[in-house]
């Protein structure tokens, strides 16, 4: 029996890896929106210090988190990568229940870019360090801009490849896996508690305007 008849539609993704995904897209993607503008200086500062303590959360829960959001479990090495790659390729990748090696290089980028990003960003607003400082912040930008170009064109290509849509899984939480890979536990409590947080912030930024 083949591994692909052994597969299944199974919990990858708890709800707190998920409910992460989306709020560092919309506050990168505001942050970015609203960088040149003085009027809108304190929502892009807000949702600076959001991705900031969105990544820190990451950080913990790649440590301490479910299966397939512990780093441990998905951050390969250079030769794992190429050999991904070069499946890629020849059209017949392998398949990864969670992260695939290319997509762990891209996540793992992007974290080191937002937490450039934040800290550098906190340091400018609060006029800590010099220019060069400012200068790092919008080269990480840029950086993280370029990444998440690459990210996307890989999750397009790994959907069409494995015909499996990974973006409706990150909403849902779901792919396809051996039964033995899911995830027991969604952990909505948590994802719960990421969201009443970040609104929670957002609440007192707008009260303190």
């Amino acid at each position: 029996m083949s591994r692909e008849s052994t597969l299944s539609r199974i919990l990858v993704w708890d709800a707190a890896v998920r409910i992460f995904h989306w709020f560092m897209v919309l506050s990168f993607a505001g942050a970015y929106l609203t960088a040149e503008s003085e009027r809108w200086r304190l929502v892009h500062v807000t949702l600076g210090y959001t991705m900031a303590g969105l990544i820190t959360f990451r950080l913990a829960w790649g440590v301490i988190g479910t299966r397939h959001a512990r780093f441990r479990n998905f951050v390969r090495g250079p030769q794992a990568v190429m050999r991904y790659v070069r499946t890629l390729r020849a059209g017949d990748p392998a398949h990864f229940t969670g992260h695939n090696p290319a997509g762990a290089v891209a996540i793992v980028l992007m974290l080191l870019a937002g937490a450039v990003i934040s800290v550098t960003g906190w340091a400018s607003y609060n006029e800590v360090g010099g220019e060069w400082l400012s200068e790092l912040h919008e080269l990480a930008a840029t950086a993280m801009i370029l990444v998440i170009g690459v990210h996307i064109a890989g999750v397009i290509v790994a959907s069409r490849m494995h015909n499996e849509n990974l973006v409706r899984s990150m909403v849902t939480g779901f792919k396809l896996g051996e039964h033995r890979e899911r995830v027991s536990w969604s952990w909505w409590p948590l994802a719960l508690l990421i969201v009443v947080s970040v609104l929670g912030f957002w609440w007192l930024q707008w009260q303190s305007a």
